[in-house]
């Protein structure tokens, strides 16, 4: 049976594919072959999608990604009440309704395996993408008299590896889900661990 799909349809299943294997392995780890086998063509087809072969195919997968992000978390803070747990809520309910990031294997990982300007650009959109919304978030729940005056960069960058981390919890493990443990992370960060 032929593929009927269009050259974007197409496109779009070599970049899902891509994805999914590089969330669950890492660049390293992945060859165009196993991209290819994802979606059911030859290898050598791959390079009609993408002609500058692996590292192009990750960078594009990355900043698709990186956008996505950006705009659900943008889209979520918008639309939470304007009270930084809610935001906050808003923000862990986002990232753990989309596939893990894994951003300490990207940085560890994944971009010394790329060229180093790559590996700088993406960087750069981790940086604006997913840590700039949370701080933007907190600089302005300190700017409303909320939180104290956190170094925000830190807390942002902690928050979201915090939430990133519950994707380590094995699923037969979870007493509750991972909404409500991050819920229950993010209020004991608020609040302190310390009796008041």
């Amino acid at each position: 049976m032929q593929d009927q799909s269009t050259p974007s349809e197409a496109r779009e299943r070599v970049l899902d594919a891509a994805e999914r294997l590089f969330a669950r392995r890492g660049y390293a780890a992945v060859t165009l072959r196993d991209i290819a086998a994802e979606v059911g063509i030859r290898h050598t087809s791959l390079y009609h999608h993408v002609p500058g072969g692996k590292e192009e195919l990750f960078m594009e997968v990355m900043e698709r990604n990186f956008r996505r992000h950006q705009q659900g978390l943008t889209n979520a803070i918008a639309q939470a009440h304007p009270e930084v747990q809610a935001q906050l809520y808003a923000i862990a309910d986002w990232l753990l309704s989309q596939p893990p990031m894994d951003i300490v294997r990207l940085n560890y990982s994944d971009l010394p395996s790329i060229e180093p300007a790559h590996a700088l650009r993406l960087s750069e959109m981790a940086l604006h993408t997913m840590i700039l919304p949370i701080m933007e978030t907190l600089a302005q729940a300190q700017r409303r008299g909320e939180i104290q005056n956190p170094d925000v960069g830190l807390v942002a960058g902690g928050l979201l590896g915090m939430i990133e981390s519950l994707y380590a919890v094995p699923t037969e493990a979870l007493v509750q889900s991972r909404q409500e443990m991050a819920h229950h992370l993010i209020d004991t960060f608020l609040n302190g661990l310390r009796r008041h």
